[in-house]
């Protein structure tokens, strides 16, 4: 079941991970690992735990127990600000643009949080779309340009782990394709991305490795080169 990398340092280890909303049990002991520079992908039907788990690594829930080791540290009792400064950047489903903020300065607000974020211009390089809309008030962005501004965002931020929740959902495949794009030129530059995806074949070309999601537990896991042999078990937990 455990799609543990035989080696490689772990830059991200999740070790019998319990979260709670109020008196909402929501992750039942969720053990993985993101070695640094990896794209690892969460499947699942949606109430899965996929998103809580994200939530978890950032202390964004209303508890959590167990370990989140961020490159050795444990981070299970920090604040999410601290978390944040561990050089992890978080881009919600709901991607949070600010509607009277212009798409430049939607750019410009988060804070740095570590050395090493791109630069306005190497951002507008990666989004030429951004780049003609630098101007436009967020409200007048159409829905990949807010997905592309809300991903952008996170760059500038100096942040190295990417949590990316649902970036392709809703939007045209042209935009998809665009994204995709995104996420082969970041690993290449070194970053490490753990998305949580519905859809698969956007996520399956992409991920080095896969962790399905069950009620709130990693039910399997398993490594790219094993993605067609796992073709049954995929159609069994996610209808693919």
């Amino acid at each position: 079941m455990s799609a543990v990398p035989a080696n490689g340092q772990d830059l991200l280890r999740l070790s019998g991970v319990h979260a709670y909303y109020g008196e909402s049990h929501i992750l039942h002991g969720v053990d993985l690992t993101v070695r640094r520079g990896e794209v690892v992908t969460l499947l699942g039907r949606n109430g899965s735990g996929r998103t809580t788990t994200l939530k978890a690594i950032l202390g964004l829930v209303g508890r959590r127990t167990g370990s989140v080791l961020i490159d050795g540290v444990e981070a299970v009792g920090l604040p999410p600000h601290r978390i944040a400064r561990m050089g992890l950047g978080y881009c919600p489903e709901e991607r949070g643009i600010f509607a009277s903020l212009n798409c430049e300065e939607n750019l410009l607000l988060p804070p740095l949080v570590a050395d090493g974020g791109m630069t306005v211009d190497e951002i507008y390089e990666m989004f030429p779309n951004l780049r003609e809309r630098r101007g436009s008030p967020g409200m007048r962005l159409s829905g990949g340009e807010q997905q592309m501004l809300a991903v952008a965002r996170i760059l500038r931020t100096g942040a190295k782990v990417l949590l990316l929740d649902e970036i392709s959902e809703g939007l045209a495949p042209v935009i998809v394709q665009a994204l995709a794009r995104t996420i082969r030129m970041l690993r290449g530059r070194g970053f490490t991305i753990v998305m949580v995806e519905q859809n698969f074949r956007f996520a399956a070309p992409l991920a080095d490795r896969f962790y399905v999601m069950e009620h709130g537990r990693i039910v399997e896991g398993f490594a790219a080169g094993e993605l067609q042999a796992k073709t049954a078990l995929l159609k069994e937990y996610l209808g693919v």
